[in-house]
């Protein structure tokens, strides 16, 4: 199981918010770097960037310390928020983005992802972000009337590289990893599901590998409290169950 730790950049800093509150905003660095390069020290294969603003805005907002992290590191990034059309994916995949997330247009436009995942196979993930159950886009500001399962089923034969479920309500809160709806998805669909939102310890990441089912895992305020141990994190992760 891969871990990938988040960097969730708002106004060129890293945050991480509460349940996508942009009022309960916690700041952890000023330089969006320090962090990647800690994780790329530290032997992290991958990062997992969020632009916030971008979100909200439908555009990026934080391309500058999105490129200060490319200049920094070598690690696999896969990046979200803000990007809804081919233009913007092509722009990061060039700048040397490993893999884009599409959140809110694959909901409002999922042939729009068919067509992404067709021209750039394997760059393309999709972002399925649930408020009890229902998918939730534009920053998670709207909640729509689709379940995250239905979303789900209409990418399993498009090509999509993974796709990245989040709880916001456990996301940011330590309350611990909804498995049971991650599971939920990787059981329904055959491409490679990436649990977020409420990974507080490592009795977490261990209850996720032990599904078998489960791809990838998603960490960030508990690795900036130090609540996990990022190298014990990796070797639990990296090993047989």
């Amino acid at each position: 199981m891969i871990l990938y730790p988040a960097i969730d950049l708002k106004d060129g800093k890293v945050v991480r918010l509460k349940r996508g509150d942009f009022a309960a905003t916690t700041v952890y660095d000023e330089d969006p770097t320090a962090p990647a390069r800690h994780f790329a020290a530290s032997g992290c294969q991958w990062l997992h960037l969020v632009d916030l603003n971008g979100a909200v805005l439908g555009k990026p907002a934080n391309a500058d310390a999105v490129q200060a992290i490319l200049r920094s590191v070598s690690l696999s990034i896969q990046l979200g928020g803000g990007i809804r059309d081919m233009a913007t994916i092509e722009t990061w995949l060039t700048a040397g983005i490993s893999r884009v997330i599409l959140g809110t247009i694959a909901l409002s436009d999922p042939t729009f992802v068919r067509t992404a995942c067709a021209r750039y196979p394997g760059k393309i993930a999709v972002g399925i972000d649930a408020r009890n159950g229902k998918v939730a886009t534009d920053g998670w500001l709207k909640t729509s009337s689709v379940t995250a399962l239905d979303l789900a089923r209409q990418f399993v034969d498009a090509g999509v590289a993974a796709l990245i479920y989040t709880d916001i309500d456990r996301d940011g809160v330590l309350a611990g990893p909804n498995i049971s709806a991650t599971l939920a998805l990787a059981e329904v669909v055959p491409i490679p599901v990436i649990a977020s939102g409420g990974v507080a310890s490592l009795d977490d990441l261990i209850a996720l590998k032990k599904t078998r089912k489960i791809s990838g895992v998603i960490s960030g305020r508990a690795l900036y409290d130090g609540r996990i141990d990022l190298g014990e994190a990796l070797r639990i992760l990296d090993k047989p169950c």
